[in-house]
């Protein structure tokens, strides 16, 4: 049902499409016709429109993948850089939220460690919306940081990283079955902030997918339930993406490919000393507006990774 609300969805915004370029061609024709020339600004604005809004709907032709359509699940864990790497993946995460709010998709934090001083060690947000999925995979990979340390007395640069990993929301089903029997299930005490509730009960939920060796905590909700419901919901989203990279790499395996190892490849570099620039390594767009980045202008950086994977060239980089 949830396709065919999808392909119904497509078709009608490609035929209202087509009756709007029909519309401004008449338009267009009555103009010449008349000799009236006030109505071309307005035709050429509606026109740039139309095209901005054809582009949008040719990258949706692109993610043709088996989850593309769905929510999506996105996990920042800090790596190298200390606290810094800690603040940096909170960075992360509020410019993924802020990306989900430009796009009009709902977005929320389900899982979350705090880190010592400042920041997250790991956090999970799951992002509702058509083809979040899609779009939110490019994003996939090791996020590198320059700045000066806020935690460092000295003020001295620092380099730090984050690793993002992205993950497709799916239901239970023949592709992705969890057996209970290879499930271990542990309960504790939440550790996070949230109150005498979740501190002094054993509401924080471990699954353990033994075939894989898979772990997937929850501990953010109030109740063992939800956590436990929040972290199947996690543990199925890895459980596809890991068949989703096992069938990457076998093709790629078949056509001779040379592919990245793993999540670790750096994809993206943030500079924000001496220097703004925020590089993609794979496409090479860059912009240097960082703070429009790091406050969810992530769609440049996301179209200039989907035509790539299709051959075309990326747009030209920002300024």
């Amino acid at each position: 049902m949830r396709r065919m609300s999808g392909l119904r969805r497509q078709t009608e915004m490609w035929s209202e499409l087509l009756g709007q370029a029909e519309d401004l061609s008449a338009l267009l024709e009555l103009a010449r016709e008349e000799g009236d020339d006030a109505l071309l600004p307005e035709i050429e604005a509606d026109t740039s429109a139309l095209e901005a809004r054809l582009e949008r709907l040719e990258l949706e032709l692109m993610l043709s993948g088996p989850y593309d359509q769905n929510d999506a699940i996105i996990s920042v864990h800090a790596r190298e850089g200390g606290i810094d790497a800690q603040d940096w993946t909170q960075m992360l995460v509020r410019m993924y939220l802020r990306w989900a709010q430009r796009r009009g998709w709902d977005a929320e934090v389900v899982s979350s460690l705090e880190g010592e001083e400042a920041g997250f060690k790991t956090a999970t947000l799951e992002i509702r919306g058509d083809y979040a999925y899609g779009y939110a995979r490019s994003e996939a990979g090791q996020h590198r940081l320059v700045r000066l340390s806020p935690f460092d007395q000295a003020h001295r640069r620092h380099t730090s990283f984050a690793l993002v990993e992205v993950m497709p929301v799916v239901t239970e089903s023949a592709e992705v079955e969890v057996r209970e029997e290879d499930l271990r299930v542990d309960t504790y005490r939440a550790s996070s902030a949230g109150g005498q509730h979740v501190n002094k009960t054993s509401s924080a939920v471990r699954l353990t997918h033994l075939p894989t060796g898979i772990v997937v905590t929850c501990q953010n909700e109030r109740s063992q339930m939800q956590n436990r419901e929040t972290a199947m919901r996690i543990l199925r989203a890895r459980l596809a993406e890991r068949e989703l990279q096992r069938q990457a790499e076998e093709q790629a395996r078949l056509k001779g490919e040379h592919r990245a190892t793993g999540w670790g490849a750096q994809i993206r570099s943030y500079v924000l000393h001496p220097y703004n620039l925020v590089k993609d390594h794979r496409t090479g767009y860059e912009t240097s507006d960082t703070e429009g980045v790091l406050d969810g202008d992530l769609d440049p950086f996301v179209e200039a990774y989907l035509r790539s994977e299709i051959g075309e060239a990326p747009a030209p980089a920002a300024g």
